[in-house]
């Protein structure tokens, strides 16, 4: 498919142009697919339809189409194939006969692509093979599926089973762009011909008389891309490769169509050099003394009027709006600058244009003028630039003192204000906004050093652009400005400093007051903390007087840390009646925190005393009644005291009537330990107990009970 495209882009410009004979074109009564037969001859197709066919049409369509290939490639003469399918027999009789009057030299066989079903009886009226003499090539007639015995599959359209792509409208259209562009630069090519040789003429004749307004009539730029884009096309087809495994070679020079455009392309852009160089010589000449004239001009009113502005503005004024004012009538005279030296860089380019073109005669007198006009345009630039500066620096002094100023005034008015923060976190966020604000001074403060230096030391500069005149007073005025502004507010800064000094003190008091008040109250959490785990979790008397005894230890030690708490509360309440009375202010705990922590404590106080009598009790009972259980025949004497046992019932009823009463607060509130569910287990373990020390009883008072369950 690659090389067939290539193949019918490589055309050659013919007198006919598509265009004239586009709608018989459009009707693609015929056309050269690209397809070679097996001797390299080209492939004419022939397509006939249903609808009768113009024959006129049809003779200029085969007109066009042979006047396309080269004559070398006419020489290996042409394949047609007639495909008569759709059509009657009397049209393809005609159309036969038509190619002997037509191309009868370059056809070498005509391959009629007969229908299913034939014209048998008609055909036998006319012979084609006994007309080869006549007619002067053979004529075959042939169905669609035995055509390839003939031609080779791959050179056949679609139309036939073959593979070969073809786009009638595609090369249609690339066929106009081509003719177009012939058409037009060969007109262009005589146009630029004629402007080249007018201006050679009139170089030899040294007249100016050349008319300038004399321009090709098309875009040689848009021509040249034109040409570039058809043979970038024609390339492209013409080198795409082989395509779905088919060997494929160039033709040799069969289709003229990308030499003719290469060639073409040559000779453009070799008149459009020549053009281009005309157009750049008009254009110097013209430039040289337009140039000479505008120098001067330039020269003359840097030189007077523009230097005057510049000698009569050098103060630096002593205030942002003072500067500012000044500044603005600099502006003023820079503006009035900025159109002069526009022109000075115009002409420094038109300059540096004509200098590169090379004309002997003329490069003394420009390179003078060049020279004499960047002398004066820098100096009064570089004095323009001195000027800006200094007032600029004046400027930033100035605003630098003023934000110094308004930050030190915001600092003394926080410091004025008396503190009353709601707690810690805001008193550090205030004691960080105000270091804040005292670094920012400093930092502005050194910036305005920074700036009064910078400043002093251009003003130091500026008497050598004087042009003679005493500055030494103004200098001096301004000097003393400059020196009185820092001194000021280094001493403003300093006072601020001091104040600073006692409200940070102040501020830390503050917030170890509000630290102290915080851990205070936490202490009484965790008091409260305690308290209710004591009561909620310590409930256990244990399962014997050993566990009993452990776990008496163990609340000894709960209380230890409770006892650590409460001191630590007291510890940090005392603090805070010492920093409020340095702060001389009223400490919220006084009259809260130190309450609740005394009551809690008590109440923690009276419930672990009940835990501690409800242990002791426990520890009574259950070692007098695993000395009576235990079995000690050794000593009899002990186990048979009645009393033992009346005390072990004793504590033990006394320990269970306990477990029923609550913890009773000084306030008259009551609490119990643990749930209902965990003093009924408590108890019925005691109730156990009993039953076993009950029942050891009965058996020491009837020992016959003990032989008969041995």
């Amino acid at each position: 498919m690659a090389e067939a495209h290539s193949r019918r882009e490589e055309v050659y410009w013919s007198a006919m142009e598509a265009s004239v004979i586009l709608p018989i074109l459009k009707k693609k009564l015929a056309f050269l697919s690209g397809g070679k037969d097996r001797r390299s001859g080209l492939i004419l197709t022939i397509p006939l339809c249903l609808e009768q066919t113009n024959m006129d049409e049809l003779s200029v369509t085969l007109d066009y189409l042979l006047s396309i290939p080269s004559e070398k490639c006419k020489a290996r003469g042409f394949t047609v194939i007639v495909d008569g399918r759709k059509s009657q027999w009397n049209v393809v009789k005609t159309v036969v006969l038509m190619l002997q009057n037509v191309v009868p030299a370059e056809v070498s066989l005509v391959c009629v692509v007969k229908p299913d079903e034939f014209w048998d009886k008609k055909v036998t009226h006319f012979c084609f093979w006994k007309e080869k003499d006549r007619l002067g090539f053979e004529v075959i007639l042939v169905s669609a599926n035995k055509l390839t015995r003939y031609i080779e599959p791959c050179q056949l359209t679609e139309d036939f089973g073959g593979s070969l792509s073809y786009d009638h409208m595609d090369w249609l259209n690339k066929r106009l762009v081509f003719e177009k562009f012939t058409k037009e630069s060969t007109s262009l090519l005589d146009e630029l011909a004629l402007i080249n040789n007018g201006s050679d003429k009139g170089n030899q004749e040294k007249e100016r008389s050349v008319d300038l307004n004399f321009l090709p009539s098309v875009d040689p730029e848009t021509v040249l891309q034109t040409g570039h884009e058809l043979l970038s096309e024609l390339q492209q087809r013409r080198f795409n490769g082989s395509d779905g495994g088919v060997s494929w070679s160039p033709m040799d020079d069969e289709l003229l169509a990308q030499p003719q455009v290469m060639k073409l392309l040559d000779s453009l852009r070799e008149q459009y050099t020549r053009y281009q160089e005309v157009c750049r010589q008009r254009s110097k000449r013209t430039q040289l003394e337009e140039i000479q004239q505008k120098v001067m001009q330039v020269v003359n009113w840097l030189e007077g009027p523009g230097s005057e502005q510049l000698r009569a503005q050098w103060g630096i004024g002593d205030s942002i709006r003072a500067s500012q004012a000044l500044q603005q009538k600099h502006e003023e005279i820079e503006s009035q600058h900025s159109e002069w030296f526009a022109v000075y860089v115009e002409l420094n380019q038109q300059i540096a244009a004509l200098l590169n073109a090379g004309d002997e005669e003329d490069l003394v007198e420009l390179k003078s003028l060049q020279q004499q006009l960047s002398d004066v345009c820098y100096r009064q630039a570089s004095q323009l630039e001195f000027r800006q500066n200094l007032l600029q620096a004046a400027l930033e002094f100035h605003g630098v003192a003023q934000d110094l100023s308004q930050q030190l005034d915001g600092l003394l008015g926080m410091l004025c204000v008396d503190v009353a923060p709601a707690d810690g976190a805001s008193i550090q966020q205030t004691l960080k906004l105000l270091e804040e604000k005292l670094k920012s001074v400093d930092v502005g403060l050194q910036g305005l050093r920074e700036k009064g230096q910078g400043l002093l030391d251009q003003i130091s500069n500026q008497a050598s652009w004087a042009y003679g005149k005493d500055v030494t007073i103004e200098n001096k005025e301004n000097v003393d400005h400059i020196q009185g502004v820092m001194e000021d507010m280094q001493l403003r800064k300093q006072r601020c400093e001091d104040m600073v000094d006692v409200r940070r003190l102040k501020m830390l008091q503050m917030v170890q007051l509000f630290k102290c008040e915080e851990d205070a109250a936490q202490a009484v959490e965790w008091l409260s903390e305690l308290l209710d785990a004591l009561l909620k979790t310590h409930i256990r008397l244990g399962d014997d007087a050993q566990e009993t005894k452990v776990l008496l230890e163990k609340h000894r030690k709960f209380v230890d840390v409770a006892q650590s708490t409460y001191d630590y509360g007291r510890q940090l309440l005392q603090a805070t009646v010492v920093l409020c009375q340095s702060l001389r202010c009223t400490s919220r705990s006084s009259g809260d925190t130190l309450p609740r922590l005394n009551r809690v404590w008590k109440q923690f106080t009276i419930a672990s005393e009940e835990r501690v009598h409800r242990l002791e009790m426990a520890i009574a009972f259950h070692s007098n009644a695993e000395k009576i259980l235990q079995d000690c025949p050794e000593e009899p004497e002990a186990i048979n005291d009645e009393e033992q046992f009346d005390e072990i019932e004793a504590v033990g009823k006394s320990l269970l009537d306990r477990l029923t009463v609550p913890v009773v607060y000084p306030d008259g509130t009551e609490q119990y330990f643990g749930s209902p569910s965990d003093m009924a287990s408590t108890a019925e373990h005691i109730r156990d107990r009993m039953k076993l020390v009950s029942l050891k009883r009965q058996q020491l008072r009837h020992p016959e009970m003990m032989t008969t369950e041995s």
